[in-house]
């Protein structure tokens, strides 16, 4: 009950700080974070709320997906802009603060059409968990004026899924999402022909029944990271052969199944 209660108290103090806006663009991916922010403005501000997705090779189609259906279920307007990341050459060589570089596109972009709605506020849903993480994304945003109103109001990702579930989304037990780049090491370059492979082995891996899948690019490897719980599925030589097909089919060589597991942002690892 005291959850609830914490949980229910956030959320009036969220709702009373975006009544405050005259009107608001919402950097708008889909996954939970961003959802329950544009629920919010929605909520709080109507048709002076837009939520703005950027659209580009890293994103896979089945997450735009989701952020078109996320969008209509919440009734924000959705705006989808075209982001060339590769055609920046900071972000295609793949550097450690890529996310840095990609985050710059992104708020020149949101700026745009914030301009043109005459709205003087953009936000994310950047929260107190995020600050713990390797996010370059983040020292971008703050750059460019983006504000965090989770982050100001001290809400944890925990606590913004319990206000998912307490609004009835369907993302408050989504699995972290993260663009197409980051299964590929810092210093490789980043291609469309390597995004594509990624996709392809991923969105296989999951009609399959895998949950919380990563694809890491490593070359000609295929590294497969998926729960530790999900290993006794590769038991069967079966499966094994199935998946060893398909993604040699994909232009992987040699496929491999990471026995540490599925955990976020692991290429950080090598950072540290």
């Amino acid at each position: 009950m005291k959850g609830r209660s914490r949980t229910q108290a956030k959320i009036r103090a969220i709702v009373r700080v975006l009544l405050q806006k005259d009107g608001l663009v919402v950097a708008f991916s889909g996954g939970v974070d961003s959802t329950v922010l544009a629920k919010f403005a929605f909520d709080a501000l109507g048709k002076r709320a837009v939520a703005v997705t950027a659209d580009s090779d890293m994103l896979p189609r089945s997450e735009l997906k989701e952020a078109r259906a996320m969008a209509r279920l919440i009734g924000i307007r959705q705006i989808i802009v075209k982001q060339n990341e590769l055609g920046d050459e900071h972000i295609a060589r793949n550097p450690a603060d890529r996310c840095y570089h990609c985050r710059k596109g992104l708020t020149v972009l949101l700026r745009k059409v914030a301009r043109a709605k005459g709205f003087n506020t953009i936000a994310d849903g950047a929260n107190l968990s995020d600050l713990g993480e390797h996010r370059p994304g983040i020292r971008a945003a703050d750059e460019g004026g983006i504000w965090h109103p989770f982050i100001e109001l001290k809400v944890t990702k925990p606590e913004i899924r319990a206000m998912a579930k307490a609004l009835g989304l369907p993302v408050h037990n989504k699995p972290a999402a993260a663009c197409l780049s980051s299964r590929i090491p810092y210093g490789q370059r980043i291609t469309r022909e390597k995004l594509a492979q990624i996709e392809n082995a991923e969105k296989y891996l999951t009609r399959l029944g895998f949950t919380h899948i990563r694809v890491r690019h490593h070359g000609d490897i295929a590294r497969i990271e998926v729960p530790s719980e999900a290993f006794k599925r590769f038991h069967d030589p079966k499966l094994r052969k199935k998946v060893t097909e398909r993604l040699r089919r994909l232009g992987f060589r040699y496929v491999t199944i990471d026995l540490l597991g599925y955990r976020a942002g692991s290429m950080d690892e090598a950072l540290r």
